[in-house]
Parts: structure tokens; C-alpha cells; sequence
């Protein structure tokens, strides 16, 4: 697996109510093709869509669903960046299946958010 390049968008994760229908629509309409991580999270590949993502399971109302997920191999190193050029850290560092990440918000409130491998 050819290893993402720093400081480039490389996921995107979306907000869902009910993960099965939100699979069947994307199914049926795209073609796209889902991998399941326990009952919260779906995911789905570049190969179909362009771009790798997935949907998180909310019970919350979805006003803007779409986390957009930058890559850099050094996420100390990254957090700090953040920091230093005034973002603010809404999630700090955890571990997923396959990798950590941290979610942060920029000046004007957009939250994104950034990982690596493990």
C-alpha cells in the first residue's frame, strides 16, 4: 500500500442516521461497496468513489455531516502545527483500527481532522 503524501486530504468521513440504509442508497445508486467496523462505522474505497471514506452512526442531528481528514506521518508534530498557527484541538489524539488521529478546528470553526498509521 503505497503510503499517503504529507499534508494532503486522503479521507472523508460522513455523518449517518442508519448505516444500512445510507449503505443500500450508495449501493444502489453508485455501486459503491462497504466494509463494516462493529455497528458504528462503515466504510467504503477510492476504487468506486474517488476517495477513501466512511460514515459514522449518530444519533445526533446532522447539520454538517462531512469530516474531511488530512494525512501527515507525524501527528505530534502535526498537533503542534495546529496549535501554533491558532487552531484549536476538539478531539486529541486516539487510536482506531489501523491508526491514530485528532481532530482540530481551524480559525473561522471548520473541524477537521488529521491521521497516520499506527
Amino acid at each position: 500500500m503505497k503510503t499517503p503524501a504529507n499534508n494532503t486530504v486522503n479521507y472523508i468521513e460522513l455523518k449517518a442516521s442508519n448505516l444500512e440504509a445510507t449503505k443500500a442508497f450508495y449501493i444502489k445508486v453508485f455501486g459503491w461497496k462497504f466494509t463494516d467496523y462493529g455497528e458504528h462505522y462503515t466504510s467504503f474505497s477510492k476504487n468506486e468513489s474517488g476517495i477513501d471514506g466512511g460514515f459514522e452512526k449518530t444519533e445526533d442531528a446532522i447539520v454538517n455531516g462531512a469530516l474531511v481528514v488530512l494525512y501527515h506521518e507525524n501527528l505530534i508534530e502535526a498537533k503542534q502545527n495546529v496549535i501554533d498557527a491558532g487552531g484549536k484541538i476538539k478531539v486529541d489524539i486516539f487510536m482506531f483500527p489501523g491508526g491514530s488521529r485528532f481532530q482540530f478546528l481551524d480559525p473561522s470553526g471548520n473541524e477537521l481532522a488529521v491521521w497516520t498509521y499506527n
